[in-house]
């Protein structure tokens, strides 16, 4: 991938660090990184461990858990690695595996996303077909889909911007490389940075409305059954919804407003590497009654098997 690439920039140098705020950008780092690491790990361990979460519903959960740890392990290392650095730079290669693994995690994310929401919607408005309907193959069906879906537009992404010649500036005003890049190569990129940019935009803009629709849709067909559902409804929506403006609202900010603002970009870059990962675990363990009992059964078993041995 290098090697197609006849650049004379072999690296890039990243400005989206501040010196005055080295050491408490470490410390938010590491302590949201780890955070992540362990909440996720949590996840994964508890899904996988305890046999009441064989539900369809749980597997894509783990799932997602190991999305976030993928998505801030591509970011998150290096982020910290750079803080006390003199010079901050990244290779072209690793650039471009960055870039890869961002769009490609993001875009696995997305459907996985998806997956949920049908997986609520049959939960819900379908509970007698539930167990018909969302099979233990079906929710592998569907991981498997969003994982080729997901490397699919990260491939299509990176063939339009692999082969650009590099030869000028080699500064980005980033933690991370993302798509943006381009505007540093020594050819006209403008028509492709939009083509770039609308693209991610516009998947990350419908996949959002639909999730919203579909939300939408389930509490309208609760409300008209019973309006004693509609609060439970809520009660087990309301994570989801929380996951999916967490996940969405940067990504929409970030590649869809007009008009781009340095500080912002990063506070929102900042967000998405470290927060959203931690967060999700976070918002589905403490919505999730059965998550919480599981979990509190893995640690007691953990603590006995220490102590045991």
């Amino acid at each position: 991938m290098v090697g197609a690439n006849h650049s004379v920039v072999s690296e890039f140098v990243l400005l989206g660090f501040s010196n005055l705020w080295a050491t408490q950008l470490f410390l938010f780092s590491c302590v949201f990184y780890v955070a992540s690491l362990t909440g996720n790990l949590l996840i994964v361990l508890t899904v996988t461990l305890d046999p009441h979460l064989k539900s369809p519903m749980y597997f894509l959960l783990a799932n997602l858990s190991i999305i976030d740890l993928i998505f801030c392990s591509s970011m998150a290392p290096k982020m910290i690695h750079d803080l006390f650095r003199k010079y901050k730079t990244i290779s072209f290669g690793a650039c471009v595996l960055q870039i890869f693994f961002i769009h490609a995690v993001g875009g696995i994310e997305m459907v996985l996303l998806i997956a949920m929401a049908f997986d609520r919607y049959v939960a819900i408005c379908k509970p007698l077909h539930y167990l018909t309907i969302m099979s233990p193959l079906r929710g592998i069906l569907l991981v498997i889909t969003a994982w080729v879906i997901g490397l699919v537009h990260s491939v299509i992404q990176l063939a339009f911007v692999v082969d650009l010649p590099f030869c000028g500036p080699n500064e980005l005003d980033s933690f991370f490389c993302d798509l943006p890049f381009i505007r540093l190569a020594c050819t006209e990129t403008y028509k492709l940075g939009f083509m770039v940019t609308a693209n991610s935009g516009f998947i990350a803009v419908a996949s959002f409305l639909l999730l919203m629709i579909s939300y939408i849709f389930i509490l309208l067909t609760v409300k008209k059954k019973s309006l004693g559902g509609l609060s439970k409804a809520l009660s087990t929506l309301s994570a989801h919804v929380t996951v999916v403006v967490l996940f969405f609202g940067p990504l929409i900010f970030f590649y869809i407003w007009p008009f781009p603002t340095s500080h912002l970009d990063k506070f929102l870059a900042i967000f998405d590497a470290l927060i959203t990962p931690f967060l999700n675990p976070v918002i589905y363990t403490f919505r999730n009654k059965e998550m919480k009992v599981a979990m509190r059964r893995l640690c007691t078993q953990l603590v006995n098997y220490s102590i045991i041995s």
